[in-house]
């Protein structure tokens, strides 16, 4: 599974119409300073863990995640969003948006019906450690949202539950229309079951017809590209210690001619230094944040020929070098590890 999220390109402008500096919520979450200048932007679950808490940490408002999520402006909507807007019923509705949730990122959207009630959770699949509660606020006010510009009406959920102490009661009763309990196992927001079949105002078989194949043939395109990707890293991650593999030795692991590699990764819009980048940066990350390796020994594992090849790379994809990093994590090396030249 691809360790990616698509963020959206609106987002930089969303936080300066809040009051919120992008450049002050990267500076918080430690990502890269460019990172809202690209023209496609994509983190791992870490960083987007890490996004949002700088966010929390950025903004002085506490419903700063409701109201990103509760965005209304249709000329916003993604193609998901007008999909699943194009829907019969909040029931179609979210489960398109669960299908093709698996275009942009490793997260997963599940309804589980119980008899009178529906609960819905939000889950990020290759997380190690719990999501941040502005992230929580964003989908699950982007979940009720789409009901109420679905069905027209304003469809509150049952109640709310929230992970964690107690916080901000008012606030979140007050967005929802429904009591929020707090201290639950999971974030859950659990609507009516009979809400699920609520027909929506906003059903367009037209627009639905036009958007739906091409998210279809994007989702085959994208779990078979996703396979491929997972396949290569994977390789790579194994033969990198020590040495740089070229795609023939990746090839032969995948018992490919090289020639048939180069073109699968052609078809998906890859190359193969990209996905050799991609795999030693998730390697330097696991390294730096799981072990207490020196640094140098990082780089051999990573298959650099010398420290400072690392630190390079290293600082090109974070902003910062590999012990400054890993500082920012809570993370110190032992004793008489090396540190970057500045």
């Amino acid at each position: 599974m691809l360790n990616l999220f698509r963020v959206p390109t609106t987002l930089p402008r969303k936080l300066e119409e809040l009051g919120v500096s992008p450049a002050l919520v990267l500076r918080h979450a430690g990502l890269p300073p460019g990172l809202f200048d690209e023209e496609k932007i994509q983190v791992s679950t870490e960083e987007l863990f890490a996004l949002y808490r700088g966010l929390a940490e950025a903004s002085d408002d506490p419903a700063i995640g409701l109201r990103l999520g509760a965005e209304d402006r249709v000329e916003r909507y993604d193609p998901i969003t007008l999909a699943a807007l194009s829907a019969r019923s909040l029931r179609d509705a979210l489960e398109r948006m669960a299908r093709y949730k698996q275009l942009v990122c490793p997260e997963e959207l599940t309804v589980e019906e119980r008899v009178d009630e529906a609960l819905v959770r939000f889950r990020w699949l290759l997380a190690e450690e719990t999501e941040p509660p502005v992230l929580i606020d964003l989908c699950f006010a982007a979940v009720v949202r789409i009901a109420h510009r679905g069905t027209g009406a304003l469809v509150a959920p049952k109640r709310l539950e929230l992970r964690g102490a107690a916080r901000n009661r008012e606030m979140y009763e007050t967005h929802f229309g429904c009591p929020a309990r707090f201290g639950g196992r999971r974030n859950t927001i659990v609507f009516r079951k009979a809400d699920l079949d609520r027909p929506f105002v906003t059903h367009n078989a037209d627009l639905l017809a036009a958007i739906a194949p091409q998210l279809e043939a994007e989702l085959a395109q994208a779990l078979s590209s996703k396979e491929l990707v997972e396949q290569v890293k994977g390789v790579l991650k194994r033969l990198l210690a020590g040495r740089r593999p070229g795609i023939e030795d990746v090839a032969r692991e995948l018992r490919l001619s090289s020639r048939t590699l180069q073109r699968r990764l052609t078809e998906a819009g890859l190359t193969f230094q990209q996905l050799m980048q991609d795999a030693r940066r998730e390697l330097a990350r696991h390294y730096l944040l799981h072990s207490s390796l020196e640094l140098n020994q990082t780089a051999y594992l990573l298959g650099y020929e010398d420290a400072h090849s690392f630190f390079r790379a290293f600082n090109a994809w974070e902003g910062t070098s590999p012990g400054a990093w890993r500082a920012l994590q809570g993370r110190t090396p032992r004793p008489g590890a090396a540190t970057p030249a500045s």
